[in-house]
């Protein structure tokens, strides 16, 4: 579609550059359309030396335009403003969502409109295109269901054994078409190295992996041979690579290396100059972005979501298989929540000031709903009647921050708060609760996790804790990330108690005893976590099964008593 609408724009005399925030995506973008494209950053800073400045002649098309943030999407959008330059915006708003704050992308569509192409020319079968269709429009149980059905979902006792089991399957796909283009896609990077190895492990039992040089790359010690599959992770113009390629060892020592990419370019290089490489038999879902291969093997954890599983599930031509472990998911009906999980980014413009209703009655002004959507009467036209809700949100975070701060100072120093400092704790939370509700709640959880971002945003520089607030927001709302929480913070504790036993800290431990105490007696008003962690009772450290409700097993399991614990509290 875009090589036509180049051509298009071409012969009617104007210049047209492309853009994404990738350099593989960059790539892409012009192999599939002709289109001589670059980084966005890259764009950046040759517009800072005054260098291939836009004109009212230029196009600039931005592809994978829902990865980019508000921040970065306004300064381009400026300078392009400022030279009078057109701007096509390409993506899903669907798919992984921007790192950096934001939803510029699907801001922009919401309230201004977009072609939508539904036309699906990836995948082979239709039952297949059916599938991702589900999984463009949420739909995400459908569409796994689909696959389970056809034989595509495998579940197996352990994560360990899910890994084990993909990697056989990718070893007989490969044994039966070793021809096809193929990539092993998961959450975590961490994960990603335990896939490399284990496939490198399969490929040197086959004899398929010439002689091992072990080589210090970016990433660590790593071993090489001909045959390795491997993938740069850094954009470099001399070579022609970006971060993502992949190509196939053709030799290697300890001083060079010379691999074949897969578009067919042969590349050469001395490791001394350029050593960000590593396996390329798996990659992160981010990196996967934009990428088509013939055979996809996905290994599902606990950190996915929709819009990751949406990637992850419409990479192949040819067919897709997903594993899970039922130590990370009991079942499919777990697995299907976790990747139905919505995690879009905010922005500003979904919310409202909640100010004083008379006075909005009076102005007739109505209060708009998450998304956008108004309720009542439009809002009277003009610029007084428009505040900066930046700034809004900006100021109320930053104010409730700083009475947050001024309890923890108060705190250390074993004083009581006065009633003057009392009143603005709660008009800093009424402030910020009247921008969305509990939003304090969810700000003073994720100080609590990490004080130094309340230091931060009192300071004023306030998107860290926002993004906090976010998550908290997710976690509060979403019973699968509880009892996430629940079992990572039950171990750190217990862990740490331990610690303390044996370092005879008798003190410390009681304290973190106290915590566990309250964490036990805390699942009694929150049944639907107290449900999911039935089944994960073994990731709690959970030997003997009393046939107690849970807080009580807990207790039993780690010598904890229920009575009374102790602790401080800045409670809502």
């Amino acid at each position: 579609m875009l090589g036509v609408a180049r051509e298009a724009w071409e012969h009617a005399g104007y210049e047209v550059y492309g853009a994404t925030l990738s350099g593989i995506a960059a790539e892409n973008l012009e192999g599939g359309s002709g289109i001589a494209s670059r980084t966005i950053a890259s764009l950046e800073h040759q517009w800072a030396q005054d260098r291939e400045l836009l004109t009212d002649r230029s196009i600039l098309v931005i592809d994978e335009a829902g990865m980019i943030g508000t921040r970065q999407m306004e300064r381009v959008i400026r300078e392009a403003e400022k030279r009078g330059a057109k701007v096509v915006l390409v993506g899903d708003p669907e798919q992984l969502q921007a790192i950096e704050a934001g939803a510029a992308f699907r801001s922009v569509a919401e309230r201004h409109g977009s072609v939508e192409i539904g036309t699906l020319r990836r995948q082979s079968e239709e039952w297949q295109r059916e599938a991702t269709r589900a999984l463009a429009t949420g739909r995400t149980a459908e569409a796994i269901d689909a696959y389970d059905k056809a034989g595509h979902v495998h579940a197996a006792e352990t994560r360990d054994d899910a890994r084990r089991e993909l990697i056989d399957r990718w070893e007989r796909d490969r044994g039966i078409d070793p021809q096809a283009s193929r990539i092993i896609l998961t959450h975590t990077n961490d994960e990603v190295r335990a896939l490399n190895e284990a496939a490198r492990e399969r490929l040197q039992g086959a004899g398929a992996l010439g002689e091992e040089i072990e080589l210090t790359v970016e990433r660590g010690t790593r071993s090489f041979a001909a045959g390795d599959r491997v993938m740069f992770l850094q954009n470099e113009r001399s070579l022609g690579v970006k971060n993502g390629t992949l190509a196939t060892v053709q030799s290697v020592s300890q001083a060079r290396m010379a691999v074949m990419r897969d578009d067919g370019r042969r590349v050469a290089f001395d490791l001394k100059d350029y050593a960000a490489i590593d396996h390329g038999y798996a990659a992160t879902i981010h990196k996967a972005q934009g990428m088509t291969v013939d055979r996809v093997h996905v290994l599902a954890t606990p950190g996915l979501d929709r819009h990751a599983a949406y990637v992850a599930l419409s990479r192949h031509r040819g067919t897709v298989d997903l594993h899970y472990g039922q130590d990370d998911f009991a079942d499919q009906g777990r697995l299907v929540r976790t990747l139905s999980r919505e995690r879009g980014k905010d922005m500003v413009s979904d919310y409202t000031q909640a100010s004083d209703p008379e006075r909005q009655a009076a102005a007739g002004r109505s209060i708009a709903a998450p998304g956008g959507k108004r309720l009542g009467a439009d809002p009277p036209e003009g610029p007084e009647q428009q505040p900066d809700m930046i700034q809004v949100r900006d100021r109320a975070i930053a104010r409730h921050a700083r009475a947050v701060q001024m309890i923890y100072n108060m705190q250390d120093l074993g004083l009581d708060l006065s009633a003057d400092e009392a009143r603005e704790l709660a008009d800093a939370r009424k402030g910020l609760n009247d921008l969305r509700p509990k939003a304090a709640l969810d700000a003073e959880t994720a100080y609590a996790r990490n004080p130094s971002l309340a230091a931060s945003a009192a300071r004023g520089d306030t998107e860290a804790a926002r993004v906090a607030i976010l998550h908290e927001k997710e976690v509060r709302t979403n019973p699968e990330l509880r009892a996430d929480r629940f079992v990572e913070r039950w171990n750190r504790y217990s862990r740490a108690a331990e610690r303390a036993y044996v370092e005879g800290d008798y003190d410390k431990r009681r304290t973190y005893q106290d915590s566990m105490r309250s964490m036990a007696t805390s699942l009694e008003r929150d049944p639907q976590v107290e449900s999911i962690l039935a089944s994960r009772k073994r990731e709690l450290g959970i030997s003997i099964d009393s046939g107690r409700r849970l807080g009580a097993e807990l207790a039993l399991n780690h010598g904890i008593d229920l009575g009374r614990g102790r602790g401080l509290s800045i409670g809502m």
